[in-house]
């Protein structure tokens, strides 16, 4: 008879940890309930994985429905354990957004060089039809990206 209560109270107790470690849980961080349009997206990869990006998109339209404001929060990640002196590598992730007459335009972009580690990054943009992302890898000094992944779309209006 105990040996059922005891295994139904380890049950009971692995059951709420892993509610508890669930995604659900961490979305109330990183969204609200008035967005819009709230995803989490990634991880997206430069070629040879040696850089990644992922995070969280969210959407807010104005009451009209005319205009926006798109927010992006997200980690980059160096995963390139060379040294400079070997070849190595920082980490790099641009993002693009199309306006409402679909014309692509730079809009943020961020340097990483710490492996193992990561660096946080956020921005928000304004009047967005269209968001993409790519993820590359940069020299340590260099202005021009490399080894770069394929464009990933993260939000994009029609899809709403």
């Amino acid at each position: 008879m105990f040996k059922k209560i005891a295994t139904g109270l380890v049950a009971a107790a692995a059951a709420t940890a892993v509610a508890l470690s669930l995604p659900s849980a961490a979305s109330a961080t990183a969204s609200s309930d008035s967005d819009d349009y709230s995803e989490y997206w990634g991880p997206v990869y430069a070629k040879q994985y040696l850089a990644k990006a992922q995070g969280w998109v969210g959407v807010n339209w104005d009451h009209d429905g005319e205009s926006n404001e798109v927010t992006v929060n997200g980690r980059l990640y160096d995963r390139d354990n060379r040294t400079y002196k070997q070849g190595g590598k920082c980490a790099y992730v641009k993002f693009e957004a199309s306006d409402f007459d679909h014309d692509w335009s730079p809009v943020y972009s961020k340097k990483y060089c710490g492996y193992p580690g990561y660096q946080k990054f956020s921005f928000q943009e304004h009047d967005v039809f269209s968001l993409r992302v790519k993820v590359c890898q940069i020299g340590q000094y260099s202005k021009y990206p490399t080894k770069c992944g394929p464009w990933e779309y993260l939000y994009t209006a029609e899809s709403e």
